[in-house]
């Protein structure tokens, strides 16, 4: 049996246990721990033709198969996929001597970026809605006399430019420095038959601002799960629209993830998710990016400049494209 098709039947066949560990037609036993249903790493492994080896014994390990290279560290949320930071839902944790992966993250983490998702037949992947966030009473993160809604308009302004020019018909949520309300950016996306929404953004942080740097793409939060924001929403937040998409939403922020990074050369803070309210009312798949940090001296200085936001905005039409090539149906 190919790799891809014993790992659809494992994420398939296999439930949460409810006190008692559950076996799938491969052996792979899981067992609940902390309220979680956790499958056996080497079972996972076997059954999608991934071979293990110990990095560092005892705390990260490598998983190696014809096409694809996962790094997980024990204890931890931290994941690489394929050279890209990817923050788990739950940690890797040690139950009876074996190294134990969630079994949500086995079937919205790993399977999506592993075996990437198809669009529904005939779809097609034309116009894109662009979110510059912040604006008017609302100027987002401020470093000096720079204010974040300047910025995030700037860059979306430069990427409708690139992304008509590659042949997307292209809408913005703002045109001009104004406030717009948080739950009517994804409705205006919907008005618009948008299939696909990204919000533009810029980071700063309050502390470390020599050192805090780098990009990072959100995607909404799968029910059952926390955030990896700093607001860390808790598991019991309920299903929202943007969950019709998890898995797009997960392969799109990869995709602007991996491009971000490869392109700029910037610090890779990966992939994480969150229930902001742009995601959670998205009926269409959609990415938070914050693309940079304002406040770090060097690579403020560069999103402050026309250069590097041309630079950026060429980067997210490649994981546009990325994106599109690998989920529209081939027929």
């Amino acid at each position: 049996m190919k790799p891809a098709i014993t790992f659809l039947l494992l994420t398939l066949l296999t439930v949460e246990g409810a006190g008692r560990p559950l076996s799938t037609p491969h052996g792979a036993e899981l067992a609940p721990v902390a309220r979680q249903a956790y499958v056996r790493l080497t079972d996972w492994a076997k059954a999608t033709g991934f071979e293990i080896k110990w990095l560092k014994q005892d705390e990260t390990l490598q998983l190696n198969n014809h096409s694809s290279k996962v790094m997980l560290a024990v204890d931890s949320r931290e994941a690489q996929i394929n050279g890209v930071a990817v923050w788990l839902l739950f940690p890797l944790v040690v139950r009876n001597g074996a190294i134990c992966l969630a079994q949500l993250d086995v079937d919205l983490t790993l399977r999506p970026l592993l075996s990437p998702p198809r669009a529904r037949p005939g779809a097609r992947i034309k116009a894109i809605c662009l979110d510059p966030g912040h604006g008017g009473k609302d100027p987002g993160n401020r470093v000096g006399s720079n204010e974040e809604k300047q910025y995030t308009l700037l860059l979306a302004q430069e990427l409708r430019t690139q992304l008509a020019r590659a042949g997307f018909k292209v809408t913005l949520t703002r045109s001009t420095d104004a406030f717009i309300e948080l739950p009517t950016r994804p409705e205006l996306a919907k008005r618009r038959s948008a299939d696909v929404f990204v919000s533009l953004h810029f980071n700063a942080a309050d502390s470390g601002r020599a050192s805090v740097q780098g990009s990072e793409v959100y995607c909404m939060t799968p029910v059952g799960a926390s955030s990896t924001n700093a607001r860390g929403e808790g598991a019991s937040a309920g299903e929202f629209p943007g969950n019709r998409h998890n898995d797009l939403n997960l392969f799109l922020a990869y995709q602007m993830q991996k491009a971000l990074t490869r392109n700029l050369a910037v610090e890779d803070r990966g992939v994480r998710r969150a229930r902001f309210a742009v995601l959670r009312d998205a009926v269409m798949p959609a990415v938070l990016i914050e693309a940079g940090f304002m406040s770090h001296p060097a690579e403020g200085r560069k999103i402050f400049t026309s250069a590097y936001r041309q630079k950026m905005a060429r980067a997210i039409v490649e994981g546009l494209l990325a994106y599109k090539r690998a989920v529209e149906p081939t027929t």
